[in-house]
């Protein structure tokens, strides 16, 4: 039986998706919980901080370059946790002009394919009741996903946070947890967008402190509870056509981008 699950996703790239994914992974996998974790989007660089948070291999799923047959069987690596935790990609709903096997390569068209609730992490750095219009709008703009709350990243002081969470109030939006600002878990970027996980020698430290922090200012437990039926049923794993005969795959210390 496939459990339920949530998709973290943001209004755009650089809000703390990537950091909040693994404090997820790293606390809930602290607390017992088998969490699957996948990735929206061909991204081959945040499965393996994923592999390192939750002890599990996470898997890429692609609504543009995938029909719904074959995303379904790659659901099926989650037959046995708790909880699917995926991670958008970009903005909620970036994806590219003209639609492929299953969607644009929207988060968005993830979350709409397979039920799971969106849980949006903002930045809410320079702004206060304003970020609620945000949400707002993010809610509102395709009925068919689901925004189930949000999570405040980059909180200033606890009167920012109060100012943030009565906008959100006002707007009837929920909020999982703020997270202070806390430059010391943040994974270490470059022009392609974050280092791998093999050249952060720091990694381990940085998951168990995300785990910790995460743990202490989101409600793991409403978040848990927020999490939707996954409306796809496994199916089998579709083959895949070898492009050739022989394949040769470099994985070392020189190239690990795969």
């Amino acid at each position: 039986m496939i459990p339920p699950g949530l998709i973290i996703s943001a209004p755009a790239s650089g809000t703390g998706k990537t950091t909040v994914t693994l404090g997820l992974l790293a606390a809930w996998r602290a607390a017992g919980l088998a969490v699957q974790p996948l990735k929206s989007g061909p991204d081959y660089i945040d499965p393996a901080f994923h592999r390192a948070a939750s002890g599990r291999m996470s898997v890429n799923l692609d609504s543009w370059a995938m029909s719904a047959e074959r995303i379904a069987g790659l659901i099926g690596v989650a037959e046995a946790a708790d909880l699917i935790l995926a991670e958008g990609s970009m903005g909620l709903f970036d994806g590219v002009a003209q639609r492929g096997e299953a969607g644009t390569g929207a988060s968005a068209d993830l979350a709409a394919l397979t039920g799971w609730p969106v849980v949006l992490v903002l930045d809410v750095s320079g702004q206060a009741q304003s970020a609620a219009a945000v949400a707002l709008g993010f809610a509102a703009m395709r009925p068919e996903v689901t925004l189930a709350g949000v999570v405040l990243n980059r909180v200033a002081s606890p009167r920012h946070e109060a100012l943030v969470r009565a906008g959100m109030a006002a707007a009837g939006i929920t909020v999982f947890g703020a997270l202070p600002r806390n430059p010391g878990i943040a994974v270490p970027e470059r022009h392609l967008g974050l280092l791998q996980a093999e050249e952060t020698p720091e990694l381990g430290r940085i998951i168990a402190e995300a785990g910790a922090f995460v743990a202490a200012n989101i409600d793991l437990a409403a978040l848990r509870a927020a999490a939707g039926a996954t409306r796809l049923a496994a199916g089998a794993a579709l083959p895949v056509v070898p492009p050739g005969q022989r394949i040769a795959l470099a994985r070392d210390a020189a190239f690990s981008f795969v």
